[in-house]
């Protein structure tokens, strides 16, 4: 039985003096939300890092989420040593590590705990997988699948040029992965194995032994023809890329909210679901998390599922995580609201966006809100309003 446990609300950080009652006046209804493209291929990794505002900015990818205990203990000792002392979740999944001070100590602790598998494919293994797949739910296990596909990636020279944007997803039949846009993925239905292409089913069904090969397939057909094209849906073709694929199906629905508070596995064991504010998980806390011993998945919605858990520990780490801000409230404002970097972090913004998207926190809205400080939209969820900083408020920038 879950127990009832009363989470404080992490407070709400200060404004920069913009005023979130603009919204109304500032919107601009006529805004096309447009991916944005360049010819190098810039996304971060753990040794191609970028350089922000407050310093090296370092992304470690973590192919379905996952991670070990001592993995994110050694992420959180490495934010407080080298870096700004929190950790940030990513919308596919992974960590990142801002304002570094020493790139090369940290790329070296980060290979030596498991999580560089490769240097020259690290940027490219970008695998969203359904986080409580095998545990709760679900028509298959797919983190086999996970496995198998990033080490078929790490395998294939050609697939250093498919570039840090693209992205796959495998879904177990929750349909919450496949609602997120990913470049190419799998979907267990009733009838089979589907193939998506950007969150669309294709209509093209393969046998469970062939997905790893057939995943890998597309990615490698599309650095073949992709030009300047870093994503699918840039392409000019999409049939040159998959002949016989029918990309007018209706995209499956994406899912909002990450699954949180207490979940009960198919084996009797716990599940625990935390929401991360705004993305950003302090390394205090995440030692906490990591003291638990058990293994993790960092979802595509900020959050985080500590597994496997006997319930008397359950009801222990619940206990003790909710009071430091960490959200078990499947109702709770937070999980209605996100925002990219912002100021100071980030030199594009106009604004210290997670301050204004704190002060939402409460407020009514039919739809969640995305708070972003220029119209490069970083970390946008495929649902709800996305509101850019115009340095007196905000627009819509996708309605």
């Amino acid at each position: 039985m879950r127990p009832t446990v009363a989470p404080r609300q992490a407070a709400v950080g200060r404004t920069n003096g913009q005023t979130i009652g603009v919204f109304s006046a500032a919107f601009c209804l006529n805004v096309e939300y447009v991916p944005r493209s360049r010819d190098a291929d810039a996304c971060p990794g753990a040794l191609q890092v970028h350089q922000a505002a407050d310093g090296a900015l370092v992304r470690v990818r973590l192919p379905g989420g996952m991670i070990t205990a001592a993995q994110l203990a050694r992420l959180a000792a490495l934010s407080s040593g080298f870096g700004s002392g929190s950790l940030e979740l990513t919308v596919r999944g992974n960590v990142q590590l801002r304002a570094v001070t020493d790139v090369t100590a940290v790329a070296e602790s980060i290979a030596d705990a498991g999580l560089l598998p490769s240097a020259t494919h690290e940027r490219v293994r970008n695998i969203v997988a359904s986080p409580l797949s095998g545990r709760a739910g679900g028509r298959a296990d797919v983190r086999a699948w996970v496995g198998a596909l990033d080490s078929a990636i790490c395998a294939e020279p050609k697939l250093t040029g498919l570039g840090g944007r693209f992205w796959f997803s495998i879904d177990d039949g929750h349909a919450d992965v496949s609602g997120l846009g990913a470049d190419v993925g799998v979907h267990v239905c009733e009838d089979g194995y589907a193939l998506l292409l950007m969150g669309r089913d294709t209509g093209l069904r393969m046998n469970a032994d062939d997905v790893v090969a057939t995943l890998l397939g597309v990615a490698l057909r599309f650095t073949e023809i992709r030009e300047n094209a870093w994503r699918i849906n840039e392409l000019d073709n999409i049939e040159e890329l998959l002949p016989g694929a029918d990309v007018s199906a209706a995209p499956v629905a994406p899912v909002a909210k990450p699954p949180v508070g207490w979940i009960a596995q198919d084996d009797g064991r716990v599940a625990l679901g935390a929401a991360v504010p705004l993305g950003v998980l302090p390394a205090r806390i995440a030692e906490y998390l990591a003291a638990i011993d058990a293994p993790m998945v960092i979802t595509p919605w900020r959050s985080v599922l500590v597994c496997d858990l006997d319930e008397g520990v359950a009801d222990a780490a619940l206990r003790v995580l909710a009071p430091l801000g960490l959200v078990f409230d499947e109702n709770s404002g937070w999980l209605d609201v996100s925002a990219c970097t912002g100021s100071p972090g980030c030199a594009r913004s106009a604004a210290d966006v997670r301050a204004d998207a704190a002060h939402l926190v409460g407020t009514d809205s039919a739809v969640h809100r995305h708070l972003v400080g220029c119209e490069r939209a970083c970390g946008s969820p495929p649902t709800g309003q996305v509101l850019v900083a115009t340095g007196d408020g905000y627009r819509l920038l996708r309605p």
